[in-house]
């Protein structure tokens, strides 16, 4: 038997072994690597370069102080300037020059501002009927402090990129710090003397001036669901009396609680006592011409940690808008109750409890407890869908379920805000919602949606009347943008039988009606005469069924995730008509509000939050507006690029797209004042109430240089948990 020599044997065992070891270790390199990879997470690659926004300088003269303050149209305004697109750097020896002068001189007095008709005055008495001042206790004796403003604004601050101040007619020649906006309410006094202990120290300039004519209000023992009650039965006179809410606790979503000893139900603040009215006689008060009634919804949940600064927030909207106005406005707080399983609505004593437990002692009584079972116990027989694995009654899906029900259930009032827990302004409040509901009432129809779905830059669009031009001709005649090529299907004006996509867009002129739809109400808006024969007058004087913050958007052809989230549509041949507006602060009217549950409720229809109402406002004719507030950017953004950018949609609007800035392009509002993820909006409120933000700001920087920052009106969101430096108790000396 022929035997292989030893010498092969040997090299063959020696490559057997050497395989062997090979193996081994190259098992122990993938158990070693497999490891890796799971505690570094799935790799992708290189990651994403960085979006073209964020290579662009930042703005510094938003943190101007009160030592720099200049007359408005003397301001010379760090962006945008005339063709920024060249320009790489602003003029900092005009500002430094200013400043240098500026510090050397006395500082300025801050002056109340008071944004109210003169209620005493005859042309006011000889329209409307007598107001009743409203005061903080039940004597009389604790009047409300005025905001103060101080005139001007900081040397160099940059002007609102997106929307005007002034078209809105907002006053833009004043700005405010937050001694003036917020110490009437608490701020910069101690806990002792009833304040809330916080800015008790740092630059102090000026801050007592807010108490020249008033004392500090001890805040201590206020309750503002009597205070507001008081008012709103003082005023009564001055409101069309509407019915009365229903009594039941458990199904009307009654805005009174029940006494803890009696178990008897208070006064409801809609209806209150008689007795208590203003003495003015019934020949003079039906000879007045009567206000709506408006309601201030503020959204929040059952165990939301209410912060010194969110009180703060809380008593202004209240004294600005409730009382201060004679009672035109009611705040009242719309809160979730996360468990579905607490019993709330089976044992009245745990509904008490847990309203109790909701709110802030001072704020108790304000309240309306809601759920998401009720809500699929009142809108029953929805199609689940489960879109984005969430249910269709849920509170993100369907936010405005409870608030289409409480309109429902309280027919006495007009008009409805919907309105967030993390929506700050630096103006005053009142002066901001009259403005806007003056200028959406004056706006008119022709060309309104086409309007409504587009940022208003001033730096490139020129004046509103210029721009209202530009969105004509870019609706009629259409553009060449190669944005359009992404439009959604069933965009555009066919020229021609069989032509896909026309170039021109169709104007929203009356009802957009869903396939299929045969809900027919009351409430639909017809066009008096053709969208060619009207002179834009159709609208104008009609108050606006919806009016939002953002533009409304057609969200057919963009990448919004959410613009599939339809219920209850034939949907056989593509989606319904469909506009959205994100972030869901808004005004909705009680017509907007009664046809969205008629909706619902009857032909079980509903879409995602930010889609419902602006929706249901296309598909039936009503007005809605989008009110161009002043929005800033904390870049050196080149405007027509901003313009580009915002307005990437079809034919120059928003929306419409798959280039829409909604969607898959939303971090480019990062670095804005008004967005749900933006991120300049809370840096900016916390530098303004001195807090030191990315190594800039705080107590020294104000000390050391122009003083505390002094901000124009300006609406900001999201605010959340800012957590004020309370310095405890302090002596009165």
């Amino acid at each position: 038997m022929y035997r292989l020599p030893n010498s092969i044997i040997r090299y063959l065992c020696l490559a057997l072994i050497s395989t062997v070891v090979i193996l081994i270790l190259a098992l122990i390199r993938m158990s070693w690597t497999s490891s890796r990879r799971l505690e570094l997470g799935p790799l992708t690659g290189r990651p994403p370069a960085p979006a073209q926004w964020e290579s662009f300088p930042f703005l510094e003269r938003y943190y101007g102080g009160i030592r720099t303050l200049v007359q408005r149209e003397q301001n010379i305004p760090e962006y945008p300037r005339d063709n920024d697109e060249d320009e790489t750097s602003t003029k900092e020896s005009d500002i430094d020059s200013t400043q240098a002068k500026r510090q050397t001189e006395q500082l300025q007095s801050n002056q109340p501002f008071d944004p109210y008709p003169n209620y005493q005055s005859d042309e006011y008495l000889s329209r409307y009927a007598s107001v009743k001042e409203c005061f903080l206790d039940a004597k009389g004796t604790i009047r409300i402090p005025p905001v103060h403003s101080y005139v001007g604004v900081p040397q160099g601050l940059p002007d609102a990129v997106m929307g005007s101040n002034e078209v809105m007619g907002i006053h833009d020649d004043v700005c405010f710090e937050r001694y003036g906006k917020l110490g009437p309410y608490g701020y910069g006094y101690s806990i002792k003397r009833g304040g809330i202990g916080a800015g008790l120290s740092g630059d102090r300039d000026g801050a007592d001036d807010v108490w020249k004519d008033f004392n500090e209000v001890d805040y201590t023992d206020i309750r503002w669901a009597d205070v507001q009650e008081r008012c709103i039965a003082g005023n009564a006179q001055r409101f069309v009396q509407k019915p009365e809410p229903k009594e039941n606790q458990f199904q009307s979503m009654a805005m009174a609680e029940p006494d803890p000893q009696s178990g008897v139900h208070h006064r409801d603040v809609s209806s209150p006592d008689t007795t208590l009215r203003n003495t003015t006689t019934t020949t003079e008060v039906s000879s007045k011409e009567l206000l709506p009634r408006s309601v201030v919804m503020i959204r929040t949940w059952w165990d939301f940690n209410y912060s010194e600064e969110d009180i703060l927030y809380l008593r202004s909207l209240i004294s600005e808008l409730a009382l201060l106005s004679g009672g035109e406005y009611t705040v009242h707080f719309l809160i979730h109750v996360k468990d579905d399983n607490a019993q709330i609505w089976a044992d009245e004593d745990m509904h008490q409890s847990v309203l109790s437990n909701a709110l802030p002692e001072e704020f108790r009584g304000m309240g309306t407890l809601w759920s998401e079972r009720q809500m699929g116990l009142i809108y029953g027989g929805l199609a689940e869908s489960f879109y984005r694995d969430l249910p269709v009654h849920g509170v993100y899906r369907s936010s405005f379920m409870p608030v289409q029900y409480f309109a429902h259930q309280h027919p006495e009032f007009d008009y409805l805000w919907n309105w967030e827990m993390d929506v700050r302004y630096t103006g005053q409040w009142y002066h901001f919602f009259d403005n806007v509901r003056k200028w959406s009432k004056e706006q008119p129809r022709k060309g309104l949606w086409e309007r409504n779905g587009r940022f208003y830059i001033p730096s490139v669009h020129g004046s509103w009347d210029d721009f209202k031009q530009m969105v004509r001709v870019q609706t009629e005649m259409g553009t060449d943008n190669h944005n359009n090529i992404w439009s959604g299907l069933k965009t555009g004006v066919s020229k021609f039988p069989g032509d896909v996509q026309g170039k021109s867009d169709k104007p929203i002129w009356g009802p957009e009606k869903a396939e299929g739809d045969d809900l027919e109400t009351k409430d639909d808006q017809i066009p008096p005469t053709t969208y060619e024969k009207d002179k834009y007058q159709w609208g104008v004087g009609e108050e606006a069924d919806l009016i939002t913050f953002n533009p409304l958007f057609d969200p057919d052809g963009t990448t919004w995730i959410l613009a599939g989230d339809v219920t209850g549509y034939n949907t056989s041949n593509g989606l319904p008509p469909r506009r959205a507006a994100v972030i869901t602060a808004s005004r909705l009217s009680r017509r907007l509000l009664n046809v969205m549950h008629r909706e619902t409720a009857l032909k079980r229809h509903t879409m995602f939050s930010e889609m419902w109402p602006a929706s249901v406002a296309l598909q039936h004719g009503l007005k809605g507006v989008y009110a161009p507030h002043a929005e800033y950017i904390d870049r050196k953004w080149p405007t027509s690029y901003l313009a580009a950018v915002m307005n990437g949609g079809r034919n120059g609007a928003t929306g419409g797209a798959r280039t829409s800035v909604f969607g898959d392009r939303e971090h480019n509002f990062r670095g804005t004042t008004w967005y749900f993820n933006a991120g300049f909006a809370p840096n900016l409120w916390r530098r303004w109430l001195g807090f030191r933000v990315d190594n800039g700001g705080g107590e020294e920087f104000e000390l050391a240089g122009e003083g505390r920052m002094c901000l124009p009106p300006m609406l900001l969101h999201p605010i959340k948990g800012v957590d004020l430096i309370i310095e405890g108790r302090r002596d009165d000396d």
